[in-house]
């Protein structure tokens, strides 16, 4: 039997309008889709009749599939001679684990291809509002995650040092740990005014933005409930969400009627 060939396609943030042209045809035309937890149960219906879906999610806190068995369920579906679509929120190859999955198929020689997904932090932000980028007010955007605990000693994110870089940060998987993460930047000089948001849900009909300043957003995303999935956006453009926020959520309640 001819080996199968498996795609790791970004998914996107949730809504489905936003996944690729080529991300939506491999949907249509997979045997097989090993989808995530924060994939949308709309961009599952764009698979085709016959495809087999299996679930292989992971979220902070709850159940999770350990990381090699996908990857042996990769492989196998694979060699059953199955085109294969990894469907991953946001984009494979940021925080999505695709890097680990690209290299136990290369050692399985098994044929795959990367298809990139909008990734969260600029769905986010371009839903809320916020130019993670501007002339005026910052020059770089990085990427972090706020999954580790980082008040643990060999922690591999140095908070510290992100808070000399004048530049905006965005935070992926940050809510649980936003209390230590804003100290440490504070206590490291980054003004407890600078401006800071989290968009959770982004994109989806749970989309809601709460905005503060480093010194207050932990505090509000405790007392307002944030939950998961959720973006940390810290920088002086998170202001401007106040007046470019465009997108209301309610309108895609009223499309789904």
């Amino acid at each position: 039997m001819t080996c199968g060939t498996v795609y790791l396609v970004g998914a996107g943030p949730g809504d489905p309008d936003l996944l690729t042209v080529k991300g939506r045809r491999l949907l249509a035309e997979a045997d097989a889709i090993v989808y995530d937890s924060l994939v949308s149960r709309e961009t599952l219906e764009l698979a085709g009749p016959r495809c087999e879906l299996v679930f292989a999610g992971k979220k902070g806190g709850g159940f999770c599939h350990p990381q090699e068995e996908i990857e042996e369920t990769l492989v196998r579906l694979a060699l059953e001679g199955k085109t294969v679509v990894r469907l991953k929120g946001g984009d494979p190859f940021i925080f999505g684990r695709g890097g680990e999955e690209a290299t136990a198929l290369r050692a399985a020689g098994i044929p795959y291809e990367i298809v990139p997904g909008v990734t969260s932090a600029l769905a986010a932000a371009a839903y809320a509002g916020i130019p993670l980028t501007h002339r005026a007010h910052s020059s770089s955007v990085i990427l972090l995650t706020g999954h580790e605990d980082p008040s643990k000693p060999g922690t591999s994110v140095r908070w510290e040092d992100y808070a000399k870089l004048k530049g905006t940060l965005c935070i992926y998987m940050g809510v649980r740990n936003l209390p230590t993460i804003t100290r440490r930047l504070e206590q490291a000089g980054l003004a407890a005014g600078t401006p800071a948001a989290i968009v959770q849900s982004a994109t989806t009909e749970g989309h809601r933005t709460v905005l503060g300043t480093l010194g207050t957003i932990a505090a509000l995303a405790a007392s307002k409930g944030v939950e998961a999935p959720a973006m940390v956006i810290i920088g002086e453009v998170a202001a401007f969400s106040e007046k470019l926020a465009w997108f209301d959520p309610a309108r895609l309640s009223e499309v789904a009627r």
